[in-house]
């Protein structure tokens, strides 16, 4: 998409996450009905409430399985539905004070599950008859559960949204009511035609309907998918993100509020850094069409409407030389191969590659010197088997439990920052293991042990950001 298209000031296209909705009291009063004179030519995507996903697939943190499991195993999935459906039911209830008409709620709550228990039941048919790829079919039902948390959530926003006197039209790009074989771009582009933006609220559902299957690609990214795929659609002047915290310099939790400093601007580089490092301001997938469409990105706290939030562009640099956010994890292994064969060896670290990629691996940073080459990887793309393979071919295999703080910023490549941030790690008695920066200049990477954390985390905000 060109970036010289015009972008349309009249319409917002605005995401709101799963914990925003869970309090759709603060979404309705901060977000909806908080400008009156902006209340129309906004189009609201939105997640499932807090919960519901992991319940329908899996726990995104702790991998506690979910619906999806149970249909896989082909048992005890359609308890599991009736479950979900008194669960359903019963955040209704708590929307009843914002005037949620229960008794069409919960009949919207029969009739999607009622469709879940139908294709399911086809889908188990099928898998048990041998005809299709076992795999296809799980997609396909991961497709179909994930798809009720976003309809549930869309239809009970609308209801509310016009219960309050607000003209609300839903869009429901589950496509559960019909049989067009459409990709997910085509679905979009069909469901905005003709629609009034510019005189109603749009509510579009997270996830969207599409012959590719948008679990296939993105998985539990897919709402903020949807999100940026609507916004170059409509093109508005700038797409808008609702999350229960504001983009800040640090954690608050970790490093106290006082010193949590909400970051005004920064750019599209820095939000692909953090999602590196699984701090996503947004789905770097979700993030690259708007990118290349020009479309600017407002992060907002939903609980302060009135702060103006983060914006991210494309050509931002700060004027002045700071770090802008440390970030990081301490859930990372790494993984260092030591093999004196490897000296002058063209192409040595091919091989170990091939086996990483075989194993369904990627990595966060890359080290090497002359006979070592260390990967750092996500704690859950450590197996066994990717071990013992390693392990067969190479001469020292080391697998160390550790953590990854990082120093990011729009404008650090100058003398000194580098400096700066290895002497606060050494004043704070942290040490590092292995260090990455590439000639960007945008995120220095240190790897330390992973008791270090949060006191690495500290010692970089306090001596980059708070007193920069």
């Amino acid at each position: 998409m060109s970036s010289n298209l015009a972008l349309n000031p009249q319409i917002s296209v605005e995401k709101i996450g799963g914990t925003s909705m869970t309090a759709f009291g603060d979404v309705l009063r901060h977000i909806v009905l908080h400008d009156p004179e902006r209340i129309y030519g906004r189009i609201y995507v939105v997640s499932a409430y807090s919960g519901v996903t992991n319940q329908l697939l899996e726990h995104k943190k702790t991998g506690e399985r979910g619906i999806y499991a149970l249909f896989a195993e082909g048992q005890g999935y359609q308890d599991a539905l009736a479950q979900l459906a008194a669960s359903l039911k019963k955040l209704n209830a708590g929307f009843a004070g914002l005037r949620l008409p229960l008794d069409v709620a919960d009949a919207f709550v029969d009739h999607r599950i009622a469709q879940a228990r139908e294709y399911l039941g086809a889908m188990h048919h099928v898998l048990a008859s041998g005809y299709l790829s076992r795999r296809d079919v799980l997609l396909a039902a991961r497709e179909v559960l994930a798809s009720i948390g976003e309809s549930h959530s869309a239809f009970n926003s609308v209801e509310i949204i016009k219960a309050h006197g607000v003209k609300a039209v839903l869009l429901d790009l589950a496509g559960c009511d019909d049989n067009e074989a459409w990709t997910i771009d085509e679905r979009i582009a069909h469901s905005f035609k003709g629609l009034d933006l510019a005189n109603n609220v749009i509510v579009a559902t997270g996830y969207t309907k599409g012959t590719e299957g948008i679990m296939r690609e993105f998985d539990r990214g897919y709402s903020e998918v949807t999100f940026s795929k609507i916004a170059v659609e409509v093109r508005p002047a700038e797409a808008v993100i609702h999350k229960e915290f504001h983009l800040s310099s640090a954690d608050p939790n970790l490093v106290g509020l006082e010193n949590a400093i909400v970051v005004g601007a920064t750019n599209y580089d820095v939000a692909d850094q953090l999602a590196d490092v699984g701090m996503e301001a947004i789905h770097p997938k979700a993030a690259k069409p708007m990118e290349l469409a020009g479309i600017p990105i407002r992060l907002k706290n939903t609980f302060e409407p009135d702060h103006p939030g983060t914006l991210i562009t494309k050509d931002f640099v700060g004027q002045r030389a700071r770090v802008e956010i440390v970030t990081g994890s301490d859930k990372v292994t790494l993984l260092e191969i030591h093999d004196p064969s490897m000296v002058g060896t063209v192409g040595f670290d091919a091989g170990l590659l091939e086996v990483i990629c075989r194993h369904g691996v990627s990595y966060l940073l890359k080290a090497t010197n002359a006979n070592s080459i260390a990967h750092l990887v996500w704690d859950n793309q450590i197996t066994p088997e990717l071990v013992e393979e390693l392990q067969g071919r190479y001469q020292v295999v080391t697998v160390k439990k550790s953590a990854i703080v990082c120093a990011i910023g729009s404008n650090i490549g100058i003398p000194g920052v580098l400096a700066k941030a290895a002497q606060a790690l050494a004043d704070a008695d942290v040490n590092v293991n292995c260090v990455s920066q590439t000639l960007r200049q945008v995120s220095m990477q240190f790897v330390i042990e992973r008791e270090d954390y949060k006191t690495a985390v500290k010692a970089l905000n306090q001596a980059l950001c708070v007193n920069a």
